[in-house]
């Protein structure tokens, strides 16, 4: 057998290989290289366990198997084969379009810890400020700058973990481990395209491992990638009207709704160990990640865009004191208010044009505009340490770690009106950093009480977290000569960032934990965890977990969890001011968020954020039944004070001008704001299937599914709106899942996939007057190999093979996109790919 089908065997025999262990220990014929795989290093601090060993349900997924797939971002490559992992193309969504936000079990990005190699990985920088309702205002890792080649496994813990590795682990922990080869390595190439004939997708990778000394290794993995953007827009009702109105300068279409454009995407990851001695380790891993993301904003009419085409007057209709109505008049500019705004104020467009002193914007823009957005992101960490073990059996790993994720954004095609004639139409509007230090010592023994053995952990953890906002240019958030006349202040779409909200917060905690299992039978394990945590900005927490694992008979093994945990509220979320531009009860408006402590805040209920707090319980079983191995795990996980975005709050004018006087760039433009609160409480259960079957001596089938299914069990009707309940509830599917079909034959092998998508709910442009019931799909991967030799390999295949899409907006006139933007299948239809392997 050639090593590329051994590692076709080991990358497609399932979504989750834990059957292949099952299979192991009742057939000695299983491969010992298959059960290897096997070994995980999370849920447990016991060297050695298996998946099946775990008292907690865990997916293992090769390295292999993310690179046997047509797509090049690691995120749409875990929700290929993790069912109970969403995440969608996120297509004009500010920031969340860079660092697309993800969600597992249903629960926001931020709810589920990233580890790479057993050690916590930084959070990006970005807020998901528009986050489709289930991870607004989440603030996650970017796991999108792992580089798939570099994974020798990864290892998703489905189950709460707080209490075992601290905050963020409510809905899970996901582990990606680093390939430690230390000679031999990989090139790959590879190019994708839709069967639009756009989106197109160039990558090059390699992996390679050296020896370091006759004792240690160092092993290298980069990749480079590069993405054309897609559209799968239409024209937009009132552009078109334009047109038949005699209007020539529209675009066509006006907004595009598509996969954003990403260049010099590049990843490099190394990862080295070397022994000192035979009881000691010294070990150092990390990485540099830089792209450039350019992505859609939406289209501003210049018949009724208020602050740059058009002026807004709002007057007391019925004598209620309520100013209710607005009148849109031409919006022109005075450019020599000496004389008077009111020669300007009542002249019509092409009257203006005529006018010296009197501007329009349609002189610059006739056919309004559309703001381009993204930005250039950068990520880096270091990780390094030293383990070993003590002459009286004392295990140790004593490591620090620093990580950074930067993003600086930029936006163009707009402008900042308040400066006339005269504004740039592009702007650096400033960007966001996050940078987190961390400190460890673990410590593990195992002893043996009464014939028994136990195994006891315990260890300490110093974290500090930084979150930066840097200011943006002059130009992105002055207030130009024409800011009285009613134009408002900023680059449009995306206000630069201000000396007044410019600067670094940041809050440092402490950890303490302690970990025991015990082998109280041969039969019998039992496990408990206590960790207590305490935070430099809102105090202390103290978390446990309780678990078991029985083994029934051969065919037959029990396990459950029950457990407390928290997500701690990040120091973006507690300080963060920002102004971006929104659908609002169908109009385009400027919606900002203010921290939670600010008075205007504090007057709608806004305080002092506070942790997350969980209940979890899992009950699973692991079965081998005839020739079908199959793991069955059911779930619940309630969270209370959920942290999140409150709902729209009105500001009156007097709350406008003081936060324009707390310099937050864009309140003048302001109706609606945001904050962060501890509002509501959620259940959330769920049920994961994981089968396997032989088909014969070169062929397997496997499943895998997942139910979830989440309830708002208490909420505050003052700041959660009834769009945002039914997002949370609805947004994404209940159901998920997929079958495979393998074979290996001499030299050639294949996989057929088949993928469902549960229905689903969505609030188009976040407007709840815009429902979306969105029904379930079904979609086809296949992919065909052949080894030419033992090293060359070329791979042929597609995903979305017969090109099926998601159900049509049936609002696609509103804003021009074609499907809904949150689909979880995505909207781009078929990809198809080809990738030529060297292996050395």
């Amino acid at each position: 057998m050639t090593e590329n089908k051994k590692r076709w065997l080991a990358a497609c025999g399932a979504p989750s290989l834990l059957a292949m262990t099952i299979a192991a220990v009742s057939s000695p014929a299983v491969a010992e290289d298959a059960l290897l795989e096997e070994v995980i290093t999370i849920g447990t601090r016991v060297e050695g366990r298996s998946a099946t060993d775990s008292s907690a349900p865990i997916d293992i997924v090769t390295g292999d198997e993310f690179v046997n797939q047509g797509d090049g971002d690691l995120n749409n490559l875990l929700r290929n084969v993790v069912p109970s992992y969403n995440v969608n193309a996120k297509p004009i969504s500010d920031a969340a379009s860079i660092v697309r936000p993800a969600n597992l079990r249903g629960l926001p990005p931020d709810s589920t810890l990233v580890l790479v190699n057993g050690k916590r990985r930084h959070r990006a920088s970005v807020i998901s400020f528009l986050g489709s309702g289930v991870s607004d205002g989440a603030q996650g890792p970017d796991i999108s700058a792992i580089p798939a080649i570099a994974l020798k496994q990864v290892e998703v813990l489905r189950d709460g973990a707080a209490a075992q590795y601290g905050s963020d682990a409510i809905a899970g922990v996901i582990n990606f481990q680093l390939k430690d080869a230390a000679e031999g390595g990989t090139v790959e190439v590879k190019h994708a395209t839709t069967a639009e004939g756009d989106g197109d997708q160039s990558m090059v990778a390699a992996n390679f491992g050296l020896p370091l000394t006759d004792s240690g290794f160092i092993n290298f993995s980069m990749e480079y990638r590069e993405q054309d953007s897609t559209s799968r827009s239409t024209q937009r009702d009132d552009a078109a009207q334009l047109i038949a109105d005699g209007n020539s300068s529209i675009a066509s279409p006006a907004q595009v709704w598509g996969q954003p454009e990403v260049n010099d995407d590049t990843k490099f990851f190394v990862n080295s160990a070397i022994e000192l001695s035979d009881a000691l380790e010294l070990y150092a891993f990390g990485n540099y990640a830089s792209r450039s993301t350019d992505g859609g904003f939406y289209f501003r009419n210049p018949e009724d865009r208020a602050g740059v085409f058009t002026y807004e007057e709002k007057y007391d209709s019925n004598g209620d004191g309520v100013k209710d109505k607005k009148l849109i008049y031409p919006l022109i500019g005075d450019l020599d208010p000496s004389n008077g705004i009111d020669n300007c104020k009542n002249v019509s467009v092409s009257e203006a044009r005529d006018l010296d002193e009197c501007f329009s914007f349609t002189e610059m823009f006739p056919g309004g505009f559309t703001p381009r957005f993204g930005g250039d992101l950068e990520d880096y960490s270091i990780f390094f340490g030293l383990r070993g073990e003590l002459s009286n059996g004392i295990g140790y790993d004593v490591s620090a770690s620093r990580g950074q994720n930067k993003v600086d954004f930029h936006i163009y095609n707009t402008v900042n009106a308040t400066m006339g004639p005269n504004t740039p139409t592009s702007f650096s509007p400033g960007g966001y950093a996050q940078t987190e230090t961390n400190f460890n010592i673990d410590l593990t023994k195992a002893t043996e009480i009464s014939g028994k053995t136990l195994y006891m952990a315990g260890g300490f953890e110093w974290r500090e977290e930084e979150f930066e906002i840097n200011m943006g240019d002059e130009a992105s958030w002055t207030l130009g000569p024409l800011t009285e006349q009613g134009f408002i202040i900023g680059s449009n779409g995306f206000a630069g960032f201000g000396p007044e909200v410019v600067g670094t917060f940041d809050r440092d905690n402490i950890a303490l934990y302690t970990d025991f299992e015990l082998e109280a039978t041969d039969n019998l394990r039992l496990g408990a965890a206590i960790r207590w945590e305490d935070f430099s900005d809102f105090g202390d927490t103290s978390n446990f977990k309780l678990s078991g694992h029985y083994v029934v008979n051969d065919r037959l093994a029990l396990r459950s969890t029950i457990s407390t945990g928290f997500r701690a509220p990040t120091p973006a979320q507690s300080n963060i001011s920002n102004v971006t531009t929104a659908f609002t009860n169908g109009q385009l408006e400027n919606l900002g968020t203010i921290p939670p402590t600010n008075p205007i805040a504090q007057l709608k209920g806004g305080k002092q954020l506070q942790p997350e707090e969980s209940e979890s319980f899992t009950i699973g079983a692991i079965i081998a039944a005839g020739d079908w191995d199959i793991t069955l795990d059911y779930f619940q996980i309630a969270v209370s004070d959920r942290i999140t975005q409150s709902a729209d709050q009105l500001l009156s004018d007097a709350e406008r001008a003081q936060l324009v006087a707390d310099g937050i760039s864009g309140a003048d433009s302001l109706s609606y704001f945001r904050f962060y609160t501890n509002d509501f409480d959620t259940k959330t259960q769920g049920i994961d299937l994981v089968a396997t079957y032989p088909l014969g001596d070169a062929t397997d089938l496997s499943f895998a599914a997942n139910w979830t299914d989440t309830e708002v069990t208490d909420f505050n009707p003052d700041t959660m709106d009834d769009m945002r309940h039914q997002q949370l509830e609805d947004g994404l599917p209940n159901i998920r899942g997929n079958a495979t079909v393998s074979h290996a034959g001499d030299g050639w092998r294949g996989l057929v996939r088949l993928n469902y998508y549960g229905s689903y709910w969505e609030a188009h442009l976040d407007d709840y007057s815009l429902p979306i019931d969105a029904g379930d799909e079904w979609t086809v991967d296949i992919e065909g190999a052949y080894d030419f030799s033992d090293s060359l390999s070329l791979i042929a295949g597609a995903e979305n093979l017969f090109n099926n899409y998601p159900d049509k907006n049936p609002w696609s006139g509103v804003a021009g996109a074609e499907y809904p933007e949150t689909a979880p299948m995505g909207f781009n239809g078929a990809l198809y790919y080809l990738r030529a392997q060297y292996e050395f």
